[in-house]
């Protein structure tokens, strides 16, 4: 089972499902602009491990199955998982947060069932793309120092909850070729570094959990805290 790993494009795919698990436990710790630079690069072989396989002498028709499912559950964890855990992530787990994610992940998981059947006849996708959902939620990210931050969480849901809708729905889409190949890899490039080491990054402010102080002023030298900075830093409350 492990040779499968050795194939080239086999490979680049488990490599962009690591980069996705990166990116989710960054989100959980808090740092959802480096979560999402993670994971542009697992978009980046996404596209990277289709143009590997079709350059591969001599692949075995097991081999390329096994890549088709591999390539599926990979996608299925970097535009439908990673989006749903960044977004629960910085909605501090309200409700319309969980709800907007699990029907990204839904419409994400039926998207791809969809397409391991039926393909894309005519060349062309039916539905946008579960893979789409990396630079949306990259684009809200970039855009987030000018969106206020109360709004931000609520927006980042309704685009989400936007591309679940045409995930399913009977669009079709031409599939990436050729110049486009080209777009993306130079956004995710650039969108990366941005979100990684863009200047919003310098003094940004964590998220504050429900309940805590969004002023509270540091306690003078000397003095201890008052019994109510105490409990709003208690983990968890």
């Amino acid at each position: 089972m492990l040779r499968q790993l050795a194939d080239p494009a086999n490979a680049i795919t488990g490599t962009g499902l690591v980069l996705s698990v990166v990116g989710i436990s960054l989100a959980l710790v808090g740092q959802p602009e480096a979560g999402v630079a993670v994971a542009l690069w697992a978009l980046l072989a996404d596209h990277l491990d289709g143009v590997v396989a079709k350059r591969t002498r001599g692949r075995a028709s097991e081999t390329g199955e096994v890549g088709k499912n591999l390539d599926s559950l990979a996608d299925l964890v970097s535009a439908g998982v990673f989006p749903a855990v960044t977004l629960i992530g910085v909605g501090q787990g309200s409700l319309l947060s969980v709800v907007a994610a699990a029907t990204l992940v839904l419409a994400s998981a039926l998207r791809l069932s969809y397409f391991n059947v039926f393909g894309s006849p005519g060349g062309r996708f039916i539905g946008v793309p579960t893979t789409y959902a990396l630079p949306v939620t990259a684009v809200m990210f970039l855009a987030r120092p000018l969106i206020p931050a109360g709004a931000f969480p609520d927006l980042l849901a309704l685009a989400l909850f936007a591309l679940a809708a045409l995930h399913v729905a009977p669009v079709r889409i031409p599939k990436t070729a050729g110049a486009m190949y080209v777009v993306v890899t130079v956004f995710c490039v650039a969108a990366s570094l941005a979100l990684a080491f863009g200047p919003w990054r310098v003094g940004k402010t964590p998220d504050l959990r429900p309940g805590q102080a969004e002023n509270s002023e540091p306690a003078a030298p000397g003095l201890s805290p008052s019994p109510t900075s105490l409990v709003l830093n208690v983990p968890g409350r």
